[in-house]
């Protein structure tokens, strides 16, 4: 084999090998909802104002709660949060805590709504937070 035809056949190659990556890095940019066969899930996002000042019991208190309030088999994935250490005009920070759900769909967060780990979560928990604004999303 000459050294032209064994150039253009490592070409070939290589160019073979950089579109396949190319196909694999665009497949895991997919959302969820496409990369799990979800369909449009259910985000239901909290934030909690706790009442100041925040006493270590009643800290670890709320943070138990919430460690226990995401066990709901409804729940396909969370977050649990506190405000991220950055500054800019946009962004609201006065919250202390995040609780951030997913749901497969609005049918599953129907189910946690009147879950009886829920409903003890707020009977626990509702005397430590002073506001609690939420907002829900489904999938585009």
């Amino acid at each position: 084999m000459t050294n032209r035809i064994m150039r253009r056949k490592f070409i070939e190659t290589s160019a073979k090998a950089v579109a396949g990556a190319g196909l694999l890095a665009a497949s895991s940019c997919a959302p969820p909802e496409k990369a799990t066969g979800l369909g449009k899930s259910f985000i239901h996002h909290v934030f909690f104002w706790v009442k100041q000042p925040l006493t270590d019991e009643n800290r670890i208190k709320f943070e138990n709660a919430l460690k226990e309030l995401v066990t709901i088999e409804t729940i396909i994935d969370y977050h649990l949060g506190v405000p991220a250490p950055t500054n800019r005009e946009v962004i609201d920070s006065s919250y202390g805590y995040s609780l951030l759900t997913v749901f497969k769909d609005k049918a599953g967060q129907d189910v946690y709504q009147v879950h009886p780990k829920h409903l003890k979560f707020i009977e626990d928990c509702q005397d430590l937070w002073e506001k609690v604004i939420v907002y829900d999303s489904v999938s585009i």
